[in-house]
């Protein structure tokens, strides 16, 4: 059976109702950069459509050279803006600046990244279609989010706004942290076929702790 890290990475458990801290360790990821409204924005469908078939490429790859599978992670996106009430009490999408991401495992080299990109697009040309305008732009990274607060969420992304809310203003606050990086999310549903209200989205804030001052 292929390997899952959704089962096996704490980074990847979270209840709906509960907001918990987890130590998130160093992961490698697909990555790739836009901004504005994902519902509206062909950048974003771009990068979506750049993402999956690496990923797919980079599977097969290593169950072919190095005789490891596993599956194919979900879409994960780093969101912020410039006001972060963007995302709370606004819900301004157009402010939106975001990367979406498909976390791929440690054995994954530059070269093997390299030649899935090649891949990808000698595939497209041989179908006679376009690649991805955004299959370029994708790049390998490792981000190290480490200390963060995470919790579940289950119902459309544009409820999310009273979790967040009260993530950012009151656990965070009263847990002496402070918002350090960009909001995550990790979207665990198929969006194309579940309905709005089932979705499942793990919602995560990297944190650091706030040093009390000297006496």
């Amino acid at each position: 059976m292929a390997i899952d890290p959704k089962k096996t990475l704490d980074a990847y458990q979270a209840k709906r109702g509960e907001i918990r801290l987890v130590e998130v360790p160093p992961l490698q990821y697909l990555m790739v950069d836009g901004a504005g409204d994902p519902n509206t924005s062909q950048v974003y469908q771009d990068a979506v459509t750049a993402l999956f078939p690496l990923a797919y490429t980079l599977k097969f790859a290593s169950r072919k050279e190095l005789g490891i599978d596993t599956v194919v992670m979900p879409l994960e996106g780093l969101w912020h803006a410039d006001d972060m009430n963007a995302f709370t009490a606004q819900r301004d999408k157009s402010a939106w600046l975001w990367t979406l991401m498909i976390m791929v495992p440690e054995h994954v080299t530059v070269e093997m990244f390299a030649d899935a990109v090649e891949s990808v697009a000698a595939k497209a040309v041989k179908k006679k279609e376009s690649p991805s305008p955004a299959l370029s732009a994708v790049r390998l990274e490792t981000l190290d989010e480490g200390l963060s607060v995470q919790t579940l969420h289950v119902g459309a992304f544009d409820d999310e706004g009273p979790v967040l809310d009260d993530i950012h203003h009151r656990f965070i606050p009263e847990n002496g942290l402070q918002m350090n990086a960009r909001h995550h999310e990790i979207y665990l549903s198929d969006m194309r076929r579940v309905e709005p209200a089932r979705l499942r989205t793990i919602l995560r804030q990297p944190v650091s702790r706030i040093t009390a001052p000297s006496a």
